[in-house]
């Protein structure tokens, strides 16, 4: 279990909610000052999401999933403070905090911008801040923090890139953001934490090595440039194809061999190490390279290249002034992987690697940081950013 240990030099107070939804799973945390006092995975079956046309119409039964287990756990509803919930694909944003509102309901519902899992979380994060409200009313209860409200932070889609990283090769293709921002940005923060350094000082390279994969640039506290998670402009992963040519592409979708859902499953979901070897568990492609099979040597080299090149390519954007490299996510653990990029990237920068991820955990210190009052709250406009 997690835990917070400090915002801003003080010890972090309140009682947090946190709300992360997957395809098949709900994953769910409480805090206690800054201490998880509860943790939860719900695992959805088959049978269960069987009964919904659309990822988007499990939110009622997911919302009561979470309250009926908060309650069984004996968690007072009306003493949490703040919800937190996985940011979903919504645009347009830039990093850093918002609150649920209208807006954003509508184009998470309506799947505006893509339709995941992830559009779940805000939206129940939202319903359930609302129960907590109408309790809290019911009982006459003032509570310490004011009105419940859900949050998002660091979402996926969020858009600071520069001008000049939008642009495609044609007008119909420009380049927009999907990374591991919620990670990535706690990362940071860690890493000017422990290193005393400040945020608008600060230039470095993140690389979020999981399922996918994504290099995200990060310079005076905005990410001005990253790759794209789902898009095909990226590297190869244990699971995604990466970035492919075009030609061949465009003969596999006119070939009449595959429907567009199977070739958008062949470039994300089986494409990478599943496409090569059926696993995207690159604990098993490391210990198969070690043992000398050579297609599997063949294909670690690939992986540790292909994340070199987009690395060093991020490091072009700002002239090669780039203070650190960062090396995070799952397969981060792999000591044989990191030691190999760091081989192929220590050149442009230090490097340095935290591995692992707990989105949870990146979540509940972002609701701490905004029961201290110490981070702006942005309010979402579907038509356009607002700053405020």
């Amino acid at each position: 279990m997690g835990k917070i240990d400090n915002i801003g030099g003080k010890r972090p107070e309140g009682l947090i909610l946190v709300v992360n939804t997957g395809s098949i799973t709900t994953k769910f945390a409480v805090y206690r000052d800054g201490e998880t006092v509860l943790e939860r995975k719900l695992e959805h079956s088959v049978e269960e999401l069987s009964h919904f046309a659309d990822v988007m119409d499990q939110e009622d039964m997911r919302t009561k999933a979470i309250l009926d287990a908060l309650r069984e756990e004996g968690i007072n509803l009306e003493d949490i403070d703040i919800v937190m919930a996985r940011g979903g694909l919504f645009t347009p944003c830039i990093t850093g905090v918002y609150n649920v509102n209208a807006d954003m309901r509508e184009v998470l519902s309506t799947s505006r911008e893509g339709n995941h899992a992830c559009n779940l979380s805000a939206l129940i994060g939202d319903n359930i801040a609302h129960t907590i409200n109408d309790l809290r009313v019911g009982k006459g209860i003032k509570p310490r923090f004011g009105e419940c409200i859900a949050y998002v932070a660091d979402p996926p889609m969020a858009d600071e890139m520069l001008p000049e990283c939008h642009v495609g090769g044609i007008p119909e293709f420009p380049r927009r953001t999907l990374f591991h921002a919620l990670n990535t940005r706690a990362i940071m923060r860690r890493y000017l934490r422990e290193t005393g350094r400040k945020a608008e000082d600060t230039t470095a390279i993140i690389c979020h090595m999981g399922g996918g994969v994504t290099i995200s640039l990060h310079r005076g506290g905005r990410v001005i440039d990253t790759s794209h998670g789902l898009g095909g402009d990226g590297p190869i992963t244990p699971e995604r194809a990466g970035c492919c040519p075009p030609y061949p592409l465009i003969d596999m979708c006119f070939s009449g061999k595959y429907t567009k859902q199977e070739i958008k499953k062949k470039l994300i979901g089986k494409g990478g190490a599943v496409a090569y070897f059926g696993t995207n568990d690159m604990r098993e492609v490391v210990r198969m390279a070690k043992e000398g099979h050579e297609d599997y040597v063949v294909f670690m080299k690939a992986f540790v290249l292909n994340i070199a090149k987009y690395i060093v390519a991020q490091g072009a954007v700002v002239d090669g002034k780039v203070d650190v490299i960062i090396l995070t996510g799952g397969v981060a653990f792999s000591k044989d992987i990191t030691d190999a990029i760091t081989e192929k990237v220590s050149w442009l920068a230090p490097v340095v690697v935290y591995p692992g991820e707990n989105e949870l955990d990146s979540l509940a210190e972002n609701g701490y940081i905004i029961l201290a009052g110490q981070t702006k709250i942005h309010t979402y406009n579907k038509d356009h950013i607002i700053e405020d």
